[in-house]
């Protein structure tokens, strides 16, 4: 009877755990497609972004609006991680076509099977941690993300900087690696239970150490704050994202620090919140741990230091990494109101973040391989140059800046809202925010005006000339950017569907 019962249960989690096996089954077809067809050099990525859309099938149709369970509650299959899903595989997709026109992965000593394949291991890693609701789970998923994405940090090897980006990772990595599983295991010699549902139901009806929670907490935040680069666990960011190609710079950007808030939320929520039964959407911290205030001192540490230290930056991607910093604090200001409403705000910020984040990191990069410089002062004039890029840089620029009529706008205004809707305790925080968003404005003002005011005598030069698909691409990105800051409605009615009660608790 165990057996048939186990049985049972494996084919019912096999049921719906579709979307990782058509990933894992990618994983697999792609790395013996390269070995079988050397000379294909874009073999595997084909058969990547089929994979991506053929996962993006099984997940449509799987009952979104219902709550699932796999392998014993150690992996729900919710709304909430749903949306991160569908993040994740977007940014996986884009990032595959955005490799297509990265000049030094097509270098002739150089193959590009791995490269894909890794993509989608990462891919892989990141569904797992979504959705894992077992501390063991979400350290094997950090593993699993994590792995790939050190491997595809130093993938331009010769590069020194790659390298030293890659080594930095690694060693980074796996400091916050030891630092989060010890948490884990104070965690668990607290409670008895690996289960996030298991150790929310002990803390509730026992006495526990106050300070042992604190500690324990801490530390997985800790481990959780390094994917996420939210200060002070962000030295790795600059120096990797400056390192590492500038596709993987991109993706690191929004996928990882994606999968990172979505484990943050689900840990706080599922076990530290006495409030788990869906029917309010207010919650309930329960002890007197006070982990709002710990988040809120993340948010403004994260904020401040992002958008002060990206003032002095003169090389684009080490810019747009400490812009990445900022943009952790201002979403981390969302998981600080620890409502439904605030886990709204992030998940609607993301995808704005998503499109004007990754749009930028494009338009740098086919830039980069008509200049070969990624530094500010080599962009005097491209505006002229490269019409349709700088127009669109334009557009991502001021809507990560959160000016209107721009998605950035939206996922800011959302965010700003939900603070001054929990109460006048956190009206401080909103107005950091504010202030950080007009620091943020001055650096990204100083792009616009090297493209455009610096190069008025460069008017006349001859223009560059970009692969049509290429042009294409950062359009796709650039005008959802407008027009999503203006109608928006669907992302909104999306997020506010995708927050609810996780499963297992």
């Amino acid at each position: 009877m165990e057996l048939n019962q186990f049985v049972s249960e494996l084919q019912q989690s096999i049921s719906v755990f579709t979307p990782e096996v058509s990933l894992a089954a990618t994983l697999m077809v792609a790395l013996l497609a390269d070995v079988i067809f050397k000379k294909a050099k874009n073999i595997a990525a084909i058969i990547a972004l089929i994979g991506f859309v053929v996962t993006a099938i099984f997940m449509f149709g799987q009952e979104c609006g219902q709550q699932q369970q796999a392998f014993s509650n150690m992996i729900a299959i919710d709304p909430f991680a749903q949306f991160f899903k569908y993040l994740i595989l977007l940014t996986s997709f884009i990032i595959v076509l955005m490799s297509f026109f990265f000049k030094e992965l097509y270098s002739e000593s150089r193959t590009q099977g791995e490269y894909y394949s890794l993509i989608v291991a990462m891919t892989f890693g990141m569904f797992l941690l979504v959705g894992a609701n077992n501390l063991l789970m979400i350290y094997l998923s950090i593993e699993v993300m994590s792995i790939s994405s050190y491997i595809l940090a130093g993938y331009t090897k010769e590069i020194k900087r790659s390298s030293e980006a890659s080594l930095k990772y690694v060693i980074f990595g796996a400091v916050s690696s030891g630092i989060m599983i010890y948490g884990m295991s104070i965690l668990f010699g607290l409670t008895g239970s690996l289960d996030l549902a298991g150790i929310n139901a002990y803390l509730q009806v026992n006495d526990v150490s106050h300070t042992a929670v604190l500690i324990s907490g801490l530390m997985i935040i800790a481990g959780i704050g390094y994917k996420i680069s939210a200060v002070p666990f962000h030295f790795w960011t600059p120096d990797v994202y400056e390192g590492a190609p500038i596709t993987i710079t991109a993706y690191l950007s929004v996928a990882s620090k994606a999968a990172g808030f979505a484990l943050l939320i689900r840990f706080l929520k599922a076990a530290f919140i006495s409030d788990v039964s869906g029917e309010s959407e207010l919650w309930f911290m329960l002890s007197t741990i006070d982990w709002q205030f710990i988040i809120a001192i993340l948010a403004v540490l994260s904020m401040t230091i992002g958008n002060l230290v990206a003032l002095w930056q003169n090389n684009l991607k080490r810019l747009l990494a400490y812009s990445s910093i900022a943009h952790a604090g201002y979403l981390l200001m969302g998981v600080v109101v620890m409502d439904d409403i605030g886990v709204a705000a992030v998940l609607i910020y993301f995808v704005m973040y998503l499109l004007m984040n990754l749009g930028a990191f494009l338009v740098v990069m086919l830039l980069a391989n008509k200049i070969g410089s990624e530094e500010l002062d080599d962009y005097v004039g491209l505006g002229y140059k490269a019409p349709i890029l700088g127009v669109s840089m334009v557009v991502f620029l001021v809507s990560l800046t959160g000016l209107p009529p721009t998605a950035g706008f939206i996922g800011k205004f959302y965010i700003f809202a939900a603070v001054l809707n929990a109460g006048s305790e956190w009206y401080w925080l909103a107005i950091v925010g504010v202030l950080n968003s007009v620091v943020s404005l001055f650096y990204y003002v100083k792009i616009i005006r090297d493209m455009y005011i610096k190069g008025v005598e460069k008017e006349n030069e001859s223009s560059f000339e970009f692969h049509p698909l290429a042009t294409a691409l950062v359009l796709a990105l650039a005008i959802p950017t407008l027009i999503f800051g203006i109608y928006f409605g669907p992302i909104i009615d999306w997020a506010n569907n995708s927050v609810g009660i996780f499963l297992g608790n």
